[in-house]
């Protein structure tokens, strides 16, 4: 692997930030049957695959043909975030997202926007508008990228019981305040967790 390569694939892991992501995948297959949760990780990371490759050969020209410039995309994104940090704030029963049907995730809030966020979508979409002679190389480099999130992706469970107690309390809380439950986690919850 060329150091270019190497340097867009640690890029992109670092913008997919799968290590971030772990306190939200717990939290959004805390309903989901432990068997079952690789399955629903695979699927969410194939996903945002498939959408960060689609943004990556045609985000430019999705963009001009809906007249929109990367700025007024910028701005848009930030009116969503800015949304969801309202529904943050002020948390309602169904939680930032609303319900999920069954309590497994479809597409949000795992695809999108906590793997293939905003920035990551825009990442993608400067490699490919900035050198497109070396395409081939960027979708190798997201290749790698999203094999090493799907991993991370499926052992968050073990990576948060690796943590311990007190780092697993910090994240549930966190994610629970995210999702709008404000609900504390106890000890009994924590030992009472599908493992």
């Amino acid at each position: 692997m060329n150091a270019e390569l190497f340097s867009a694939t640690i890029l992109l892991v670092l913008v997919i930030d799968p290590f971030g992501n772990v306190p939200v995948v717990v939290a959004a297959l805390k309903n989901v049957a432990p068997e079952r949760r690789p399955k629903v990780v695979a699927r969410e990371c194939a996903a945002a695959y498939v959408i960060l490759v689609a943004f990556m050969l045609g985000g430019q020209t999705f963009l001009q043909w809906l007249h929109l410039s990367e700025e007024s995309l910028t701005i848009a994104g930030g009116i969503i975030l800015f949304l969801i940090a309202i529904r943050m704030v002020f948390p309602r029963p169904e939680g930032i997202f609303g319900d999920t049907p069954g309590g497994e995730p479809f597409l949000v809030p795992l695809a999108i926007p906590s793997i293939a966020g905003p920035s990551a979508l825009a990442t993608v979409m400067l490699m490919a508008s900035r050198e497109p002679a070396k395409i081939g190389s960027w979708i190798i480099a997201l290749t790698v990228a999203m094999v090493a999130t799907t991993v991370v992706l499926a052992l968050a469970d073990r990576l948060q019981r690796w943590l311990g107690e007190r780092a697993v309390i910090a994240f549930e809380r966190l994610t629970d305040r995210s999702c709008g439950r404000d609900a504390p986690v106890g000890r009994a919850q924590f030992r009472g967790r599908a493992r």
